[in-house]
Protein backbone atom coordinates (compact mmCIF):
# COMPACT_ATOMS: atom_id res chain seq x y z
CA UNK A 1 0.00 0.00 0.00
CA UNK A 2 1.13 3.31 -0.99
CA UNK A 3 0.02 7.49 0.06
CA UNK A 4 -0.93 9.33 -2.81
CA UNK A 5 -0.55 13.51 -1.88
CA UNK A 6 -2.40 15.90 -4.10
CA UNK A 7 -1.74 19.65 -3.85
CA UNK A 8 -4.09 21.83 -5.39
CA UNK A 9 -2.28 25.18 -6.45
CA UNK A 10 -3.21 28.62 -4.89
CA UNK A 11 -4.06 31.43 -7.00
CA UNK A 12 -0.63 33.05 -8.64
CA UNK A 13 1.25 30.28 -7.44
CA UNK A 14 4.15 31.25 -9.54
CA UNK A 15 4.46 34.53 -7.59
CA UNK A 16 3.90 32.32 -4.25
CA UNK A 17 6.10 29.91 -4.60
CA UNK A 18 9.50 31.48 -5.37
CA UNK A 19 10.59 32.52 -1.92
CA UNK A 20 9.59 28.91 -0.21
CA UNK A 21 11.21 26.61 -3.39
CA UNK A 22 14.59 26.14 -2.09
CA UNK A 23 13.22 25.33 1.64
CA UNK A 24 10.48 23.30 -0.15
CA UNK A 25 13.02 21.61 -2.29
CA UNK A 26 15.23 20.50 0.57
CA UNK A 27 12.39 19.11 2.44
CA UNK A 28 11.35 16.59 -0.97
CA UNK A 29 15.06 15.49 -0.97
CA UNK A 30 14.62 15.13 3.10
CA UNK A 31 12.13 12.38 2.96
CA UNK A 32 13.71 11.00 -0.21
CA UNK A 33 16.92 10.32 0.67
CA UNK A 34 14.91 8.68 4.26
CA UNK A 35 13.05 6.27 1.82
CA UNK A 36 9.73 7.96 2.62
CA UNK A 37 9.38 9.49 -0.47
CA UNK A 38 9.02 7.56 -3.61
CA UNK A 39 8.04 9.53 -6.41
CA UNK A 40 7.11 13.54 -6.53
CA UNK A 41 5.99 15.89 -9.27
CA UNK A 42 4.00 18.23 -11.42
CA UNK A 43 0.49 17.28 -13.33
CA UNK A 44 0.06 18.51 -16.57
CA UNK A 45 -0.69 22.60 -16.29
CA UNK A 46 0.37 22.93 -12.86
CA UNK A 47 -0.94 26.00 -12.24
CA UNK A 48 -4.08 24.54 -12.31
CA UNK A 49 -3.92 21.16 -11.90
CA UNK A 50 -0.97 21.23 -9.25
CA UNK A 51 1.44 18.00 -8.50
CA UNK A 52 1.19 14.56 -7.11
CA UNK A 53 3.61 13.10 -4.27
CA UNK A 54 3.75 9.31 -3.59
CA UNK A 55 4.94 8.12 0.08
CA UNK A 56 5.52 5.37 1.72
CA UNK A 57 3.17 5.16 4.57
CA UNK A 58 -0.09 8.12 5.63
CA UNK A 59 2.19 9.05 8.73
CA UNK A 60 5.27 10.22 6.12
CA UNK A 61 3.00 11.86 3.92
CA UNK A 62 1.06 13.62 6.63
CA UNK A 63 4.25 14.80 8.32
CA UNK A 64 5.80 15.77 4.83
CA UNK A 65 2.64 18.05 4.49
CA UNK A 66 2.55 19.50 8.07
CA UNK A 67 5.99 20.90 7.78
CA UNK A 68 6.00 22.18 4.06
CA UNK A 69 7.09 25.69 3.16
CA UNK A 70 4.44 25.24 0.21
CA UNK A 71 1.55 24.03 2.39
CA UNK A 72 2.32 26.97 5.63
CA UNK A 73 2.69 30.10 3.42
CA UNK A 74 -0.16 29.35 1.52
CA UNK A 75 1.33 28.19 -2.04
CA UNK A 76 -0.93 25.33 -1.99
CA UNK A 77 -4.51 26.22 -1.71
CA UNK A 78 -5.72 22.64 -0.51
CA UNK A 79 -3.99 19.30 -0.16
CA UNK A 80 -5.16 15.52 0.32
CA UNK A 81 -4.02 12.16 0.82
CA UNK A 82 -5.76 8.81 -0.76
CA UNK A 83 -4.27 5.35 0.15
CA UNK A 84 -3.28 3.54 -3.06
CA UNK A 85 -3.06 0.23 -3.91
CA UNK A 86 -0.37 0.02 -5.79
CA UNK A 87 -0.74 -3.42 -8.02
CA UNK A 88 2.53 -4.17 -9.76
CA UNK A 89 4.43 -3.78 -6.43
CA UNK A 90 7.10 -6.12 -5.39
Amino acid sequence: MKYLVFYEPADNVLERDAPHMDAHSARIREFHARGDLLLVGTLENPQVNGSLSVFRTREAAEEFVSGDPFVRHGVVKNWYVRKWNEVLAP
